[in-house]
């Protein structure tokens, strides 16, 4: 049924595109661009009717309803777990990769401000196309294909067929580092996966990779973290000095609770490792809850927990008297 209901979306959604093309033409161009990047869902559209209007609609005008969002606050996204910030920029760069290479050609943000994103169920979508340039632009030299930042400047060869090619891409990573991957990703990030964290950060600060590359290395943390392998040099005995009993309290930032100390892990043996890392934390609890990558999510709070969940407090140490 899912694949039917998803074919019948996707059937409106070029018939809704068909019509307005052939109906109002250019003088929709935004809408059109809008229909055809956004990956919100279509929830229906009106129009008016040309050479005569329907009642209460307007000619030659169009209404497209579309899903709801959240708007993209960087502020408070800056104090949610690493986890969900990664989940925005690998986001984005999925919307980067496909722009590289849309229907319409190469596609250039050029409003790359978190006020163009939105967040519906945690996935980051783009809600505003007013500011894009499609296609590469026409130059006649290599200065013509410059690429002016506050603190940088770059440059892309001129082509034989009078385009700068390369550009959009180029502006879009750099954008998308300026903006994104400078305050979401390495703060935080996994030990076992600084390593990669930091080449993203260099390779597109200095434009060193293109999209794909990009995506590629964004890919491989993402299977990386889902598999838990960042997690190998982790000595098994980390759960040596925990046993499951008791509850006990601890707070930490960033936490996907306010009430407490509560992380994504791959196992218990990370939840450990994090607990025996720090001195005030007596215990952590796994429930039975995960996060969009699968990780479960654990406390390390004051939790009753229900009965699908597990909770591990470090045993007491007895302290031996001296011996006379």
């Amino acid at each position: 049924r899912g694949g039917r209901e998803g074919k019948e979306r996707e059937q409106l959604r070029t018939a809704v595109l068909l019509y307005l093309s052939a109906v109002f033409g250019f003088s929709t161009t935004c809408v059109f661009t809008a229909l055809l990047f956004l990956p919100l869902q279509l929830k229906g559209h009106c129009s008016g009717v040309h050479g005569g209007g329907g009642e209460g609609v307007e000619r030659g005008r169009v209404a497209v309803i579309l899903e709801q969002g959240t708007p993209l606050q960087m502020i408070q996204l800056l104090q949610t777990p690493w986890e969900d910030r990664f989940r925005v920029c690998l986001d984005l760069v999925r919307l980067l990769h496909f722009l590289s290479r849309s229907p319409l050609g190469s596609v250039g943000l050029l409003d790359f401000q978190p006020r163009q994103f939105i967040t519906v169920s945690g996935q980051l979508k783009l809600t505003d196309l007013d500011d894009v340039s499609a296609g590469e632009i026409a130059c006649w030299t290599d200065a013509d294909c410059t690429l002016k930042f506050p603190h940088r400047n770059f440059t892309v060869p001129c082509s034989t067929r009078g385009v700068c090619d390369g550009l959009n891409e180029k502006r879009n990573i750099y954008n998308a580092y300026r903006f994104f991957f400078t305050y979401l990703l390495p703060h935080q990030a996994p030990p076992g996966l600084t390593h990669l964290v930091d080449h993203i950060m260099n390779t597109t600060g200095e434009l060193k990779a293109d999209i794909n590359q990009t995506l590629e290395a964004f890919e491989q943390i993402l299977l990386l973290y889902k598999s838990g392998l960042h997690l190998d040099n982790l000595h098994p005995s980390a759960l040596r000095d925990m046993s499951p009993s008791g509850n006990g309290e601890y707070r930490c930032w960033p936490s996907y609770s306010q009430q407490g100390c509560v992380l994504s892990v791959h196992s218990a043996r990370e939840a450990a490792y994090i607990c025996n890392s720090h001195s005030q934390c007596n215990s952590f609890t796994l429930t039975g809850q995960k996060t969009w990558t699968g990780e479960k999510l654990s406390s390390f709070g004051h939790l009753v927990p229900d009965s699908a969940s597990e909770v591990y407090v470090k045993k007491s140490k007895v302290p031996q008297s001296p011996s006379s």
